[in-house]
């Protein structure tokens, strides 16, 4: 088979990649000149575990391809996906579709034959009736079928869930698009993949309430943390307690500094939209909306009030500025909240992150001073903070960091380091959530 993908950023890219391994010829079309070079010179424009390695090896099986030109990608595609991104719109906290719309009519324009146009960016209920009529009035004798199908990938472990996902959600209208999307994902489908078939419009509300209970799941264990500290509870245990409970499951009750990332905020900003245009309020996501963004400004003053209710001129190290380990996405990080806030009320900040820096530099304080490793952050360092979970901030010994540090202040968003350990090693020490 061969399909387009319309996008080589991260959904484009790790979707466009992971197909081609299951043996499909895969013409990714990439816009941006300046990412377009990079792929081409097999230079990753994302960090992503894996990826640089399948993408190489795709190539050099000539099963992959990069370029700008739709029409030569598209011809003779049996499917193809738009995998553009859907930023929210500056305003109203709808998702923009400027982006999709663009691109389902130069798909329109470009298509020669019958093939499937299918939505894999995250789009609003809707989107794959308006595509269709897009396409429609730009080529008025084209036969096609419009599918949605939603990606569920993290970031960190995109590979893993696209070749081995919990499930595939495809929404389509005819038989001939569901026979095309079925002959896509074969390979999943003898290993047993659950395969969900739905309309267009359940498809892609699917993907919006994923995200969306995912992210309540996260703002709930978040809000029994605050509880747990107030009557001496310990919110590990409470998240086995009841993370064990089949019902409720253990993923995603890890208390920290709130959810951000490229699907969370703006997800749940745009469902919280969708449903209030069609009068149907969703009154526990808008909460979910604004108790995350409360909690990111909180855990700001939180280190404040651990460095004695000021920090002006005090020196501050922050490890972890990624909004989760294993990426470098710094969209809607805790870190951007936390972090500005602690240089405008005076702190000296030196950072560090394993692959985010020179994401984050344009978006932070001009002030900060970028660090080679988290020990050179520490140095000297009336405080700590930890923002971000990397397993190599894990295994630092907390003798070591006292020894490197010139105060005893740490504060450990992440619930990385053991309190015990630290106290021993004379750290004031605070976590979140625990005695």
């Amino acid at each position: 088979m061969r399909i387009a993908m319309i996008g080589g950023g991260y959904v484009g890219l790790v979707s466009g990649a992971c197909f081609a391994e299951f043996g499909i010829d895969v013409a990714v079309v990439e816009a941006d000149p300046a990412k377009l070079a990079a792929l081409r010179a097999a230079k990753m424009p994302i960090y992503e575990p894996g990826l640089e390695k399948l993408v190489a090896e795709n190539v050099a099986a000539g099963r992959l391809s990069f370029g700008d030109d739709i029409a030569a990608a598209v011809k003779g595609a049996e499917a193809v996906f738009i995998a553009v991104g859907t930023p929210t719109r500056r305003g109203d906290g709808h998702a923009d579709l400027t982006y999709v719309y663009a691109a389902a009519e130069q798909v329109a324009k470009a298509m020669t034959d019958y093939a499937v146009i299918v939505t894999k960016s995250t789009v609003p209920v809707g989107t794959g009736r308006r595509v269709a009529e897009i396409v429609r009035a730009t080529r008025p004798d084209l036969e096609f079928d419009i599918a949605s199908n939603p990606e569920f990938l993290r970031e960190g472990n995109a590979i893993g869930d696209f070749m081995r996902p919990d499930r595939v959600v495809i929404g389509a209208d005819s038989d001939r698009a569901r026979e095309v999307m079925k002959r896509l994902y074969r390979p999943l489908y003898l290993i047993e993949t659950p395969i969900v078939f739905t309309g267009l419009e359940t498809a892609e509300l699917i993907k919006y309430a994923a995200n969306a209970f995912l992210a309540m799941k996260v703002t709930f264990i978040n809000e029994m943390a605050d509880l747990a500290e107030k009557v001496g509870a310990d919110v590990h245990d409470i998240a086995r307690g009841i993370g064990l409970d089949g019902r409720i499951g253990r993923k995603f009750l890890h208390a920290g500094p709130g959810f951000g990332g490229s699907c969370f905020p703006k997800d749940t900003l745009a469902l919280v939209r969708t449903a209030q245009d069609h009068q149907a309020p969703t009154r526990l996501i808008e909460t979910v909306v604004a108790v995350n963004d409360a909690r990111k400004a909180l855990m700001a003053s939180r280190v404040v009030a651990a460095c004695g209710g000021s920090v002006r001129g005090k020196r501050i190290a922050v490890l972890g500025l990624t909004f989760k380990p294993e990426t470098d996405d710094m969209r809607d990080a805790p870190s951007l909240t936390i972090v500005p806030r602690l240089v405008e009320d005076g702190a000296i900040v030196s950072a560090y992150d394993p692959e985010g820096m020179e994401q984050a530099k344009p978006l932070m304080p001009g002030s900060i001073r970028w660090c080679k490793d988290a020990m050179d952050a520490a140095k000297d360092a009336d405080a700590l903070v930890l923002i971000t979970e990397w397993n190599e901030f894990r295994a630092i010994s907390p003798a070591r960091l006292k020894a490197a540090m010139a105060g005893d202040v740490v504060v450990d968003l992440r619930n990385v380091w053991d309190p015990a350990a630290m106290r021993q090693a004379g750290f004031r020490y605070s976590s979140i959530g625990r005695p």
